[in-house]
């Protein structure tokens, strides 16, 4: 059975068609190249990928497609949706499809009233897929979402539902969050939101990031993994500080906007330009910056993505 990994997983972009329908192809072979340059594992339909701005239908089709071309054991699927019903489906076709490891969100629009409200949320989910492969990912982004998990809640569930609870991708961007789960839970996988806290996260015992950038730098990331697994601390600090400022360079824009206008811009493919509204490419100016700034730090875009 698969179940998550620790290491380096991108959360990958989705190319569309023009008429904004998932162009699953592209999709494969994007995956399929991230798999091969740094990434342990990717991430299919979460915040970078637009998921929430699709349909059911096309999330599922992104779900059974993909899986046929790629190892499932590398996979996580973004299920999370605001309608239990939506997450309980798409995280059956998840399981029917291989992938037993999913990323789901907590409800976003009426927000969980209590900490027992949201445990039945997730409680309700997992009697509902009655599939003891199960294995959840909480995606904590209280930006999006207005709801922050912090280690109560996380170790209130992990006692309730055990090794389905499996983890949790933390994009609060607050370290202190991020480390209590890490120092409180035990048997927990804990992934930062964002590679700026890769190092932190793995030195107090968590497994790693699922992080948008890595569909550009998911070589810099496994820099530092290894660097850190291998137990050569100050290089991993030295890297870890180059992955930081790279980091920065993309926290002036849209991750979404600014990655998939690079994409465009140096793959020349259509793929890449459209987004899902509200989203819009970056304008030329701004591309330009960003380039700029990529390079400044020696990052060869036309080498990386040749």
């Amino acid at each position: 059975m698969n179940s998550p990994k620790t290491g380096i997983y991108t959360a990958s972009l989705t190319p569309f068609t023009a008429s904004y329908e998932p162009e699953i192809p592209a999709l494969i072979s994007h995956v399929q190249w991230l798999l091969e340059n740094g990434a342990d594992g990717v991430a299919l339909l979460g915040s970078t990928g637009e998921a929430n701005s699709m349909t059911l239908e096309q999330r599922q089709a992104i779900i059974e497609h993909s899986t046929r071309k790629l190892p499932a054991d590398r996979l996580l699927i973004g299920t999370g949706s605001c309608a239990l019903q939506d997450t309980i489906k798409l995280t059956k076709v998840s399981i029917d499809a291989g992938v037993y490891a999913v990323l789901v969100l907590p409800p976003f629009y009426y927000k969980p009233q209590s900490e027992e409200s949201i445990i039945r949320f997730y409680s309700e989910l997992i009697a509902a897929v009655n599939d003891s492969r199960l294995r959840i990912i909480f995606y904590n982004f209280p930006k999006f979402t207005g709801y922050n998990f912090d280690h109560n809640v996380i170790g209130k569930m992990k006692q309730r539902f055990g090794e389905i609870a499996a983890g949790i991708k933390d994009s609060s961007g607050n370290w202190e969050n991020m480390s209590g789960v890490a120092q409180n839970v035990s048997d927990f996988m804990v992934y930062s939101g964002t590679e700026t806290f890769l190092l932190e996260t793995l030195l107090n015992g968590g497994a790693g990031c699922i992080t948008a950038t890595a569909n550009l730098i998911a070589t810099e990331c496994q820099q530092v993994f290894q660097a850190w697994k291998n137990e050569q601390l100050e290089d991993a600090k030295q890297k870890q500080k180059k992955l930081t400022s790279l980091r920065k360079a993309f926290e002036s824009y849209p991750f979404v906007s600014g990655l998939k206008s690079i994409f465009a811009d140096q793959k020349d493919s259509n793929e890449w330009k459209h987004m899902m509204p509200p989203f819009d490419g970056l304008m030329k100016d701004q591309l330009h910056e960003l380039k700029e700034k990529i390079k400044d730090l020696g990052l060869d875009l036309s080498k990386r993505l040749s």
